[in-house]
């Protein structure tokens, strides 16, 4: 019997809370309000939305469900499932890739985790004051350039996850999200309201909501449709984690909407936090994730109050980080403490430094080891491109075939408190338009 079948989540808020958590990450403060405004406003946030209701909820729900029904880690729950339904032992390499994506995009997302701590100091000691573009252009490249400052940032980061992850899901993941998911809406008001003071927050919501069908390209839909999915924490062994430790009276298909909607709101909230910011100082958006460590800070450093506002963004940047790699975290160390004879502390202890030696390799590959290539790719892209354009969708693939093919269908239909209209829209969804949306994503990502 696993170790931790007696844990379950507190409440339903409180998992709400960690769910939402997982799913805003660093993406949803830049990518998410960009990607909104270049393609389309209104348009892209109805084709995104049409994309969470068909891929993106259906998955997330079938990683509950199969978390909660194994009630162990992804790996140990894919593998009670597949034996009790009668079904291939194969179906546990769901399970292996969905805990080795989690480890191997956390060892990478903590090095970035570390450049929004840094960024914060930085906020708090002046840097930024009074900077012109090319001061606060060497600031980023040199930090980058700098092995000692990398890994410092990224070790201190690491430290906290494993701290808070290493308390477990009661005093640890509980209490991090009740702190960390409140102070992170707290930040984001503020930081909304200021916007609101710029003179140019109509125009933000202009740009954001305004629908402009003419941008609704095939490769616009298929930006969306990617979004879906990764967004929501898919494919990560994550969600199947956090299922493990939910109890029977948690309806999932409404916690799902809830926390879609959730994330969502607040991805639409940064972009209406940092858009008139970048209007009202004549910034470009299109510099990517330079927008938040190269663009912002400039604009930071030569406005009233600056100082104060890049601390709130650089601490709302670090609180959505953090509660995504604890999240990242803990499905490693769940299988970790219950396939072998190590405590918790322990399972985490061993997960994190394993996980921290990896994000070494990925941070040196942008000094030191800039010139080690594989097939092409430095050590941080071969771990970005290896989890995002292979192990997520194949895991998310894989684990809404298993829910819709493999399990009880009637099973699942009492579990998921489907009847008529809405048990045939399940199986339709589940079985055939979810499935080609995942492969679809794969398809067009290689």
């Amino acid at each position: 019997m696993s170790k931790l079948s007696h844990v379950h989540w507190s409440s339903k808020l409180t998992f709400i809370l960690a769910a939402t958590g997982s799913a805003v990450g660093l993406g949803n403060i830049w990518k998410f309000p960009y990607m909104v405004g270049e393609s389309g406003g209104a348009a892209f946030v109805l084709v995104y939305l049409l994309c969470i209701a068909l891929i993106g909820l259906p998955i997330l729900v079938a990683e509950w469900l199969v978390g909660r029904r194994g009630q162990e880690n992804p790996i140990n729950s894919m593998a009670e499932l597949a034996r009790s339904s009668g079904r291939s032992k194969g179906w546990v390499m769901v399970g292996i890739s969905g805990v080795l994506g989690a480890f191997l995009i956390l060892s990478f997302y903590s090095v970035i985790g570390g450049w929004s701590l840094s960024y914060t100091l930085s906020s708090v000691t002046g840097a930024f004051t009074g900077q012109d573009a090319d001061a606060i252009g060497g600031l980023f490249n040199g930090m980058l350039g700098s092995p000692g400052q990398l890994l410092l940032w990224h070790s201190v980061f690491m430290l906290l996850v494993i701290g808070i992850v290493a308390r477990g899901v009661t005093k640890g993941l509980e209490g991090a999200v009740r702190t960390l998911m409140p102070a992170l809406g707290v930040l984001l008001v503020v930081l909304v309201g200021y916007g609101m003071t710029t003179g140019h927050f109509g125009e933000a919501v202009s740009y954001l909501f305004n629908p402009d069908w003419s941008k609704l390209t095939g490769e616009v839909v298929l930006a969306a449709l990617g979004h879906a999915f990764f967004t929501l924490s898919l494919g990560m062994g994550i969600m199947m984690a956090y299922g493990s430790y939910l109890g029977q009276e948690v309806n999932l298909l409404k916690t799902a909407r809830t926390v879609v909607i959730m994330d969502t709101v607040i991805a639409l909230g940064a972009g209406l936090a940092i858009f008139p910011i970048v209007f009202a100082n004549g910034l470009d958006l299109n510099s990517g994730p330079g927008l938040i460590f190269v663009t912002l800070p400039l604009a930071f450093g030569n406005m009233t109050g600056g100082m104060l506002l890049g601390l709130a963004f650089f601490l709302l940047l670090t609180f959505a980080a953090l509660t995504s790699a604890i999240s990242l975290l803990e499905p490693v160390v769940e299988f970790v403490e219950e396939r072998t004879p190590l405590s918790r502390v322990g399972a985490t202890v061993v997960a994190g430094i394993a996980t921290w030696a990896l994000g070494i390799a990925a941070l040196l590959s942008f000094n030191v080891w800039g010139e080690v290539l594989f097939f092409g790719l430095n050590v941080f892209d071969l771990l970005d491109k290896l989890t995002s354009k292979f192990l997520l969708p194949l895991t998310g693939l894989g684990v809404i075939l298993f829910v819709a093919w493999r399990l009880d269908k009637e099973g699942v239909r009492r579990e998921l408190g489907l009847e008529g209209f809405s048990a045939s829209l399940w199986n339709v969804v589940t079985r055939y338009v979810a499935p080609l949306g995942v492969l679809v994503v794969f398809v067009s990502s290689l």
